[in-house]
């Protein structure tokens, strides 16, 4: 990218907030801003489920106007553990909902720091398991089209249930997609491993501090964030996991450590494919549907949902 371009892209970056004590406040304007931009005759299409069947864990089914796929999309929504939940991102569901064809299955998981590691964890994973002994629940017809997938943090909880369930001896879903994903524990620019982190750790949609104070909430014990349950790349075990796509945004300060998973799924004999967004930004999932950026992830999503077998990929090249 030229100067000019990352100039502009600083100009529309977020504000620096102090998360660990404006995070209700945030958790309120995401609540607006989603309210604002959920069309009102979607909400026909919406059919909340919680109560004793679903460990009384709300989950929000979202129908696609044209059903094109019998796949059921397990969602679990970013926001650093902290802050979304399943209104803030309808807007983004109905949109996957009808960009993919599939029926989106959203998790109202519990946030921290009222409910720190692992219970937003433990609620995602029982909605998982649930889900594949029980498909029908969701109008799928077998396990077999359960997909897991989860942006930023909600990546973090797709790729960490997906170890649980072949730790744990349970079924697997045969795919995940895991975007943007977080899978290390460091992001400071002096310790770590990752170039992207001190690239694009200031300048743009999430920081380094922001993530930080993110950990400081969910984790607050600095041992548990070396735990493969938290920081997933350091599984000493990563075999037989799902099919996966990750998806990666190239001025990201999570961009490396996404890929990085992605090859050591690969590593350990799983199919994978791996993308890298050039130009995009943490989040952009979340962007209208005329964003290119969408337009670009879900063409690779949909490519990924037909494919009867996934080659591993190497990560695109990064723009000039």
């Amino acid at each position: 990218m030229n100067r000019l371009s990352r100039a502009v892209l600083r100009l529309f970056a977020a504000p620096r907030l102090n998360i660990r004590e404006d995070y209700e406040k945030v958790r309120r304007m995401q609540r607006r801003l989603a309210a604002l931009l959920m069309p009102p005759y979607r909400t026909s299409r919406w059919q909340p489920l919680s109560g004793d069947e679903y460990l009384n864990i709300p989950v929000r089914i979202f129908q696609p106007k044209e059903k094109r796929r019998e796949d059921v999309l397990v969602f679990f929504h970013g926001g650093g553990w902290v802050t979304g939940d399943i209104d803030t991102y309808s807007p983004a569901c109905a949109r996957m909902a009808d960009l993919t064809g599939c029926a989106v299955a959203s998790v109202n998981y519990r946030l921290a720091p009222e409910h720190p590691f692992p219970a937003g964890l433990e609620n995602c994973y029982d909605v998982a398991r649930l889900l594949l002994d029980e498909p029908h629940r969701v109008g799928a017809a077998d396990a077999d089209q359960i997909i897991l997938i989860g942006d930023s943090a909600g990546g973090n909880f797709a790729a960490v249930i997906s170890l649980l369930l072949r730790e744990r001896g349970h079924r697997p879903s045969n795919r995940q997609i895991l975007l943007y994903p977080v899978t290390h524990w460091d992001h400071d620019p002096k310790t770590s491993p990752f170039a992207s982190v001190r690239s694009h750790g200031g300048d743009y949609r999430l920081t380094n501090t922001e993530v930080e104070d993110y950990f400081d909430l969910y984790v607050p014990d600095h041992q548990q964030r070396r735990s493969p349950l938290v920081a997933p790349l350091l599984a000493a075990d990563l075999s037989c996991q799902p099919a996966t796509l990750v998806l990666t945004a190239e001025l990201d300060l999570l961009c490396d450590e996404g890929e990085a998973y992605g090859r050591a799924l690969a590593g350990a004999g799983n199919a994978v494919r791996i993308h890298r967004v050039a130009g995009a930004l943490h989040g952009f999932i979340s962007l209208p549907r005329f964003s290119q950026f969408v337009q670009e992830a879900y063409e690779v999503i949909n490519a990924f949902l037909d494919d009867d077998t996934v080659e591993g990929e190497q990560p695109a090249q990064e723009s000039k």
